[in-house]
C-alpha cells in the first residue's frame, strides 16, 4: 500500500501533472471567455490552435519549448486557411490530405518535437475539414487560430518564469526514482531463488527506461544555459546531483559479477540474502531523495546506512573464516561498491539540502554540451531520407496512402455526423514501428470501450450541469496528464470527457458512443492493416544499424580500459563520454528488440539469439564498468598477462562489427598495448582483475559467435 501511496504522490508532484493542469486551462479558458461572450464557435477555434501549441510544448529546454510552439503555432494557422480553402472541393482536399500527411509525418527525422509539430498540424487539419466556411470567414477562423496558440505559448512562458527550476527537478527527481527501480532489480540477482534469466529481461528493460530519463534531464540541464551558467544555489545544486546520479549509476552497474558461481559459492551462508537486503535498503533510500527533490521537499537519511554496511563487513568476515581455502576477495569486492554507492547517496543529499553549492566551471559547462544531441535543422537531412532505405520515408507514405484511404471511404460510405474521426484515429494510432501500432489498436478499442461506459454512467447519474463540469475537468487534466505516460488510461478518461463536452455543446449521448466505437474499429483496423501491407518495418531487418551502435559503443569503453591498463592517462571526459555512449546506444538495442517480440512470430528472426546478444553486451559492459569504476586499478601499467585478454577482446568485437559492417576500420595503434614485465607474485586483487579481464575476452568471443543477424548487411539511413 505505501508504494501505491508514493506513486500517487509522485505522479501529483510529476512534471506531466503540471503540464496536464497547465494545457487544461490553456485549452478551456477560449472556449469559456468566448462563450460568455456569446462566441462559442470563436472560442473553439482558439482552443484548437491551444490544443496545438500544447502538442509542441513537450519537456525540454525553455529556448526549443518556445520556438517550437511558435513553429507550431505557425504551421497551424497556415494548414487552418488551407484546409478551410481546399475543403470547398473534394478532390483538392483529397489532395491535401495527401501531401501535408506526407511532409507532416517526415518531420520526424528532426526528432520528437517536430513529430509533433506535424501531428499538431494534422489535427487542426482534421478538424477543421468539418467547418463549412466563407473565404472572409477562413481568414478569421485562421487568425483565431493564431491567437489561440499564441495564448497559450504565453501561458507556457508564464509558468515557467513563474517557476524555473520546476520541470529540471521534477525531471531530474523521476530519474533518481528509476534508478532506483534498477538498483532493486540488481538486489534480486543475489537472491538464491530468483530466475537469472527473467531478472536479466527485467534488468534491460529498466535501463532502457532509465537512458530515456537521463536523455530528459540532459536536455533540460546542459541544453538550458539559465541553469548551467547562473549562480545560484539551486541552478548548480542540480547540476552537480545528476553529475553525481550518472556516477552512482556506473556504481550500481558495476554490482555485477558471475552469479552463478557466487551462488553456488556463498549461497548456503546466507551472505547474499544480506547483500540483497542492504542493496534494496540503498535503493529506498535512492527512491526517498528522488521523491523528495521532484516534490521540493527536504529530505534527511531514515536509514542508518553506516551501522547496516558494518554489520555487513562483519558477516563477510565471518565468512571468510569459515570458506577456508576459498577466495572471498569478491564479497570484499561487493561490500567496498556497496560503500561507494552510499557515499554516493551521502553526496546528492547534500547537493539537495545544502547552501553555497560549489558552480561548475567554464570548462565544465563546455564540457557539459558534449553530452547532449545537436539537432541540425538541415534541409538536407529531409532530402536524404527520401528513399525507401529510410524507416523514416516508408512510414510517411503509408500515413499519406491510409489518410487518404480513410478520407475516401468516409466519403463514399458516410456514417454519422462525425466521419473524420476515423481519419483522426488512423493518423493518431499509426507509428513507424508495427509492435507499436498493434499496441495502441488494442489500447485505443479497449479505452474506447471503457470510457464510453463511464461516460454514459455520467451521464446518466449527473443531471447538474456545474456537477457535469467539474467531473469534465477531472477528465480532461486527467487526459493531458497521462496522455505521455499510459496510452490505455489517456483513452479512458479522453472518451467520456468528449461526451460530457459533447453533451454541452447540444449532443452526446448513445448514438454519439457508437458512432465514436464505429469510427474507432474501423480506423483501428485500417492502421493495423496498413502498417502490415504498406511498406511495413520489421525490427528484424534493422536490428543490423543498433548492433553496430552497441558494438561500437562496447568497443570505446573497452579501449579506454585498455589504455589505462597499459598505464596511459585517461581524462576523465573522454571516460564519461565512452561510458554515455554505452549507455544510449544499450538502451536504443534494448529498445529495438523490445519492438520485434511485439512483431508476428514469422518476422521475429533469431529472436533468442537477439536477446542472448543483449544480454551479453550488457554483461560486457557491466564487467567493464566493474573495473573501471575503480580508478587506482587503470591509472597504472600492467604485465602482458593483464593485457593480452583485453588485446583478444578488442579483436573479437572488432571481428563483430565487420561481420555486420564490412567497411569499418580500426586503426592498429589503438589495439598495440604496451606490456611491461610480469610480476612474480599475484596479489588477491590482481588475481581477481585477471579473472575479471579473462571473463570479458570470453564474453567478447561469446558476442563474435552469437552474432544474430551475421550476413544481414546493414541498412543505412
Amino acid at each position: 500500500m505505501n508504494n501505491k501511496v508514493r506513486e500517487l504522490q509522485s505522479f501529483f508532484y510529476s512534471q506531466n501533472f503540471y503540464d496536464g493542469i497547465r494545457t487544461t486551462i490553456g485549452v478551456l479558458i477560449p472556449s469559456l471567455l468566448m462563450a460568455y461572450l456569446g462566441h462559442l464557435q470563436w472560442g473553439i477555434a482558439m482552443s484548437l490552435g491551444a490544443i496545438g501549441a500544447s502538442l509542441a510544448d513537450a519537456p525540454g529546454p525553455v529556448l526549443h519549448k518556445r520556438n517550437g510552439m511558435l513553429a507550431c503555432i505557425a504551421l497551424c494557422t497556415v494548414v487552418a486557411a488551407l484546409t478551410g480553402f481546399a475543403r470547398m472541393n473534394a478532390v483538392t482536399l483529397g489532395l491535401e490530405i495527401l501531401v501535408l500527411s506526407f511532409l507532416c509525418s517526415m518531420l520526424q527525422v528532426y526528432g520528437m518535437r517536430a513529430s509533433l509539430i506535424g501531428l499538431a498540424a494534422l489535427l487542426v487539419m482534421i478538424l477543421t475539414m468539418d467547418h463549412e466556411m466563407t473565404p472572409v470567414q477562413i481568414v478569421m477562423y485562421s487568425g483565431l487560430v493564431l491567437v489561440g496558440g499564441v495564448w497559450y505559448l504565453l501561458l507556457s512562458l508564464l509558468s515557467f518564469q513563474m517557476m524555473p527550476y520546476r520541470p529540471a527537478q521534477q525531471a531530474l527527481g523521476e530519474c533518481i526514482r528509476e534508478v532506483a527501480k534498477f538498483l532493486r532489480i540488481k538486489a534480486s540477482f543475489y537472491q538464491p531463488q530468483t530466475d537469472l534469466e527473467g531478472e536479466y529481461k527485467r534488468l534491460v528493460t529498466q535501463q532502457m527506461v532509465v537512458s530515456e530519463k537521463q536523455d530528459a534531464v540532459r536536455e533540460l540541464l546542459f541544453k538550458s544555459r539559465q541553469i548551467v551558467s547562473e549562480s545560484t544555489d539551486a541552478g548548480r545544486g542540480l547540476v552537480m546531483t545528476f553529475v553525481d546520479l550518472v556516477d552512482l549509476y556506473e556504481q550500481i552497474t558495476a554490482i555485477h559479477y558471475d552469479y552463478t558461481t557466487i551462488r553456488e559459492k556463498f549461497g548456503p551462508t546466507g551472505i547474499l540474502q544480506e547483500v540483497s537486503e542492504v542493496i534494496e535498503m540503498l535503493a529506498n533510500e535512492l527512491d526517498n531523495i528522488g521523491f523528495a527533490i521532484q516534490a521540493n521537499l527536504r529530505h534527511t537519511n531514515l536509514v542508518d546506512l553506516t551501522q547496516k554496511l558494518e554489520g555487513l563487513k562483519n558477516r563477510m568476515d565471518a565468512v571468510a573464516g569459515q570458506e577456508a581455502g576459498e577466495s572471498t576477495l569478491v564479497l570484499k569486492k561487493i561490500y567496498v561498491n556497496l560503500r561507494t554507492i552510499a557515499q554516493r547517496l551521502a553526496d546528492i543529499l547534500s547537493y539537495a539540502n545544502a547552501k553555497g553549492v560549489q558552480h561548475p566551471s567554464k570548462v565544465r559547462e563546455q564540457e557539459f554540451g558534449l553530452f547532449v544531441t545537436k539537432q541540425k535543422l538541415d534541409l538536407g537531412i529531409f532530402l536524404n531520407n527520401l528513399t525507401l532505405n529510410s524507416s523514416i520515408f516508408r512510414f510517411s507514405v503509408r500515413v499519406a496512402v491510409v489518410a487518404v484511404f480513410a478520407y475516401t471511404l468516409t466519403k463514399l460510405v458516410p456514417y454519422g455526423q462525425h466521419s473524420y474521426w476515423v481519419l483522426l484515429t488512423v493518423v493518431f494510432i499509426l507509428k513507424p514501428a508495427f509492435s507499436l501500432t498493434k499496441q495502441r489498436n488494442y489500447q485505443r478499442v479497449i479505452g474506447t470501450l471503457i470510457g464510453g461506459i463511464i461516460g454514459l454512467a455520467v451521464l446518466y447519474l449527473v443531471k447538474n450541469d456545474t456537477a457535469l463540469f467539474f467531473i469534465l475537468l477531472v477528465f480532461m487534466t486527467g487526459f493531458y496528464s497521462v496522455q505521455r505516460l499510459n496510452y490505455v488510461l489517456s483513452v479512458v478518461l479522453m472518451t467520456p470527457f468528449m461526451l460530457i463536452l459533447f453533451k454541452f455543446l447540444g449532443g452526446g449521448g448513445f448514438a454519439l458512443l457508437e458512432e465514436r466505437v464505429v469510427d474507432t474499429l474501423v480506423g483501428c483496423g485500417i492502421a493495423f492493416a496498413a502498417t502490415y501491407l504498406i511498406f511495413p518495418n520489421w525490427e528484424s531487418e534493422q536490428l543490423a544499424k543498433f548492433q553496430v551502435g552497441v558494438l561500437r559503443a562496447n568497443l570505446k569503453y573497452l579501449q579506454v580500459l585498455a589504455d589505462g591498463l597499459s598505464g596511459k592517462d585517461i581524462p576523465e571526459l573522454q571516460y564519461k563520454l565512452a561510458r554515455k555512449d554505452v549507455y544510449v546506444h544499450s538502451a536504443n538495442l534494448s529498445a529495438a528488440f523490445q519492438r520485434m517480440v511485439g512483431e508476428p512470430k514469422s518476422k521475429q528472426l533469431n529472436s533468442k539469439r537477439v536477446y542472448e546478444f543483449v544480454v551479453l553486451n550488457h554483461v560486457l559492459s557491466s564487467y567493464i564498468a566493474t573495473i573501471a569504476s575503480d580508478k587506482r586499478k587503470i591509472n597504472a601499467p600492467h604485465s602482458k598477462a593483464f593485457l593480452r585478454p583485453v588485446r583478444r577482446a578488442i579483436n573479437s568485437l572488432v571481428e563483430a562489427i565487420r561481420q555486420l559492417d564490412p567497411e569499418f576500420t580500426y586503426p592498429e595503434q589503438e589495439t598495440t598495448l604496451q606490456e611491461t614485465a610480469a610480476p612474480v607474485a599475484l596479489s588477491k586483487d590482481d588475481q581477481l582483475l585477471a579473472e575479471q579481464l579473462e571473463f570479458i575476452r570470453k564474453l567478447c568471443a561469446d558476442i563474435l559467435k552469437q552474432n544474430p543477424t551475421k550476413g544481414i548487411p546493414l541498412n543505412p539511413q
